[in-house]
């Protein structure tokens, strides 16, 4: 019955054995050729300059920033607008990059490998209480050629130091002038309302609600003057009946004394001497303007009038005359009092018509006065936003705001930092056996041999009786040494010619000798 056969250790070592020569070829050919490759490849110097982003100079509580971002934000903003497609081209064509290429490139992959070789990476450092901080980035470029690698890497950290200065400058200037416009749009319509203010105001004089009080003893004082003219009314009323009742008696040809008292017509003065003492006596008491005066002057010129100096009138005429005289002078008072009744009315009615609007008035002052304090708060915080916007201003343009500051600037390479040769090297030392295995296996499954008594037994389903080995003539004995011997000559040069690879294009054979003892000690 036939069985699976597995292969032994021995077998293994016998498939080594006799795929030896294919063993040791591709693995000195894998070798060969990453040594080949990673001393082919040419190498890429990259030169780095570090800026530090360094933080502002007077202490933000004395003096603010209108520009406050985070570190890493600004580096990746001022990385995009350097590496435009009009920086990149003007690099290029300035230091003549890409040229020596084996084909014809564009534009675009031109740019393209401007900036695959470009880096920035950004440095952070841990301060306690904030977190991680972003305060410095390196920029590098990557060249064949060191001192092209040093002088682009130079431009690009101007640029960048340039860019940063520019980026913050204008930022600055735009939030000054933004703020400006709007201060002066919040300032002209503070100037609408406080004109509608001062109109309303003056509209309103009379019913403002801060003259409310005044008002009140205003109408206070009015109704208490208009009690007086009234009473004063009522008196003068009481008076002129009083005159009625002495005309009536003037008439009737009595006449009335000062005191109430009837006089006949024998008491009166008739000759213009007594009327002239009457006339002085009273002047003494009353004005020119009593009735009593004016009743005893009108006598006085009556008989001068008529040329009698010493003669005499009727008393009954005098006493109608002073009775119409006093009448006279008390109806001219008593319309003088009406009419002061009627202003002092008209005047009541004004103000109580006032203290009544008042509420209105102050409904529609309040809402001036609230859009005028929102208006006067905006324009006073716009107003302070744009002070402190130049202050900020001018701290971006005199440098005294957060910057970037060149920490070190790009140097001349001295050792490349591509490819790493070593790491080639030892992929190659890692992948020639197993290649070479896995050709070896290969081998092996594509070939039908059967190897020893087990396996014919596997096949042949049989007990194998005997096994005769193999038995090498002297001929197949005499070409295996010379097999060896070619191989230990063929690795011998391999490897002279290796160390002579190594001398020309990586180090210096006893530069390396050295390098190597220094591990070991």
């Amino acid at each position: 019955m036939k069985s699976e056969y597995e292969l032994s250790l021995k077998d293994y070592i016998a498939i080594v054995k006799d795929r030896a020569v294919l063993l040791g070829v591709s693995m000195a050919v894998i070798l060969v050729g990453t040594v080949a490759v990673a001393l082919s490849v040419p190498p890429v110097y990259q030169s780095t300059g570090t800026i530090l982003v360094e933080s502002q100079q007077i202490s933000p509580d004395l003096v603010g920033t209108a520009n406050p971002s985070v570190a890493d934000e600004r580096i990746e903003v001022i990385r995009q607008r350097v590496m435009t497609r009009d920086n990149l081209l003007r690099i290029i064509d300035k230091y003549q990059l890409f040229t020596d290429s084996s084909r014809a490139l564009s534009e675009q992959d031109k740019i393209d490998l401007m900036r695959t070789t470009i880096g920035v990476n950004t440095l952070s450092t841990f301060v306690k209480g904030r977190g991680e901080t972003t305060v410095a980035f390196n920029v590098s470029f990557d060249h064949k050629r060191p001192e092209v690698a040093k002088e682009v890497a130079n431009e690009l950290v101007t640029l960048f130091l340039n860019e940063n200065m520019k980026q913050r400058t204008e930022r600055a200037t735009e939030t000054t002038e933004f703020l400006t416009q709007e201060a002066d749009k919040l300032g002209a319509e503070l100037a609408v309302l406080e004109n509608q203010l001062a109109d309303y105001k003056q509209a309103n004089a009379n019913a403002l609600p801060e003259n409310q009080t005044l008002r009140m003893n205003m109408l206070s004082r009015t109704e208490l003057e208009f009690r007086e003219v009234d009473r004063d009314y009522k008196n003068a009323q009481e008076e002129q009946r009083y005159l009625q009742l002495e005309l009536s008696a003037a008439n009737a040809g009595l006449a009335t004394r000062t005191d109430g008292s009837r006089t006949t017509p024998a008491d009166q003065p008739q000759d213009l001497g007594s009327l002239k003492a009457e006339y002085a006596r009273l002047l003494t008491r009353y004005t020119e303007a009593h009735p009593d005066v004016v009743a005893v002057k009108r006598k006085i010129e009556a008989l001068q009038a008529s040329g009698k100096g010493a003669g005499s009138v009727s008393g009954v005429n005098i006493d109608v005359a002073r009775a119409q005289a006093k009448i006279a002078a008390s109806q001219a008072n008593l319309a003088s009092l009406a009419q002061q009744k009627r202003d002092l009315g008209k005047k009541m009615e004004s103000i109580e018509a006032e203290i009544l609007a008042a509420p209105q008035v102050e409904r529609g002052l309040v809402t001036l006065l609230r859009d005028h304090d929102n208006a006067r708060k905006k324009y006073e915080e716009i107003r302070a936003k744009e002070m402190g916007a130049k202050i900020s201003e001018s701290l971006e343009q005199e440098n005294k705001a957060d910057r970037f500051v060149l920490l070190e600037p790009p140097r001349l390479p001295e050792k490349p930092v591509k490819p790493n040769r070593k790491k080639i090297v030892a992929l190659g030392v890692v992948l020639a056996p197993a290649i070479g295995g896995a050709l070896v296996m290969l081998m092996e499954m594509l070939n039908q041999r059967v190897r020893g008594p087990g396996a014919l037994e596997s096949v042949l389903g049989k007990r194998v009786l005997v096994s005769v080995p193999f038995i090498a003539t002297q001929a197949e004995l005499a070409r295996r040494r010379q097999w060896r011997v070619a191989v230990v000559i063929a690795g011998v040069v391999g490897g002279a010619v290796m160390l002579l690879l190594i001398h020309l294009f990586y180090m210096p054979l006893d530069l390396l000798l050295f390098k190597t003892m220094a591990w070991f000690e």
